[in-house]
């Protein structure tokens, strides 16, 4: 699923190719992708040129010339790509912009997941989503006031899009190993320090992920992504990358925190003592 480094990944693509240039056709392959009548999207879309591109979370904005924004959201599957010729088309173009100078930039979908979308501005479509701040905008004094006062396990919080937009669950794992803070630690347990913390991690977890392109196994070796069954490089042909990056003997553990799989080190990362006892 893209999550938010790969959405700024799409988003930095497109920002290299579409700006100011003249729309001249929409083409729809598959409208079940489409959030928006297509005549009505083409309506709106066709004359219009791109004037910025944004990102909220995991959702990718065009900005157009007269003030609305085109919403893309890619679902479990979504990507984006370019071409000239309709041979050369990537396999699942669902929809394609036809820009004056002869490129098209497809939306792909292998499973049809995603969504595209006619918005007034990104600040309405914020509103209307009840989607947070982005994640890489949040501060600490903003995780103290939404999470200081909860009861909840502090990994479901930070799922949770209106408390902050773009954390997806391996990110969010990853922010708790680097924090070193337990997924089932209730939220108005934080020190201030430990909110200070939690800040950090995000914008290291973020930052490492956007800079590496996505690309898992290029993440460094202290990252516990690579615990996870998809993702053996940072230590290739052994089995050591199940074991925590700070602690070689101690083995990453894997749970069920509200209904997602977590993975966390039992000893970075201490049980509350609620769930120690």
């Amino acid at each position: 699923m893209p999550e938010l480094p790969e959405v700024e990944t799409y988003r930095r693509f497109l920002d290299e190719l579409v700006l100011h240039q003249p729309i001249t056709a929409v083409e729809v392959r598959d409208a079940h992708v489409l959030a928006v009548e297509e005549e009505v999207l083409r309506q709106r879309l066709v004359g219009q040129h791109v004037t910025a591109t944004r990102r909220l979370g995991k959702n990718c904005f065009l900005e157009l010339s007269d003030g609305t924004a085109l919403a893309l959201h890619f679902g479990m599957t979504g990507d984006v790509g370019a071409y000239r010729d309709d041979h050369d088309a990537p396999r699942f173009t669902r929809v394609a912009l036809h820009l004056a100078d002869g490129l098209r930039i497809a939306f792909i979908d292998p499973r049809k997941f995603g969504r595209i979308r006619l918005a007034e501005s990104v600040e309405h479509y914020q509103k209307a989503k009840k989607l947070g701040p982005d994640a890489l905008d949040v501060t600490t004094a903003h995780l103290q006031k939404v999470l200081g006062a909860k009861k909840q396990l502090i990994k479901p919080l930070l799922l949770d899009q209106g408390i902050t937009a773009g954390l997806g669950n391996w990110i969010v794992d990853e922010v708790l190993f680097q924090a070193k803070l337990h997924p089932e630690r209730r939220a108005n347990t934080l020190t201030n320090q430990e909110f200070e913390d939690l800040r950090g991690a995000i914008q290291l977890v973020l930052t490492t992920a956007i800079r590496h392109e996505a690309t898992y196994r290029h993440f460094p070796a202290s990252f516990l992504i690579h615990a996870r069954e998809w993702d053996t490089s940072a230590t290739p042909g052994t089995d050591q990358h199940k074991y925590c990056p700070r602690h070689p003997k101690v083995e990453i553990e894997k749970k069920y925190v509200g209904g997602r799989a977590t993975y966390f080190c039992p000893v970075c990362q201490p049980a509350p003592a609620e769930e120690a006892s």
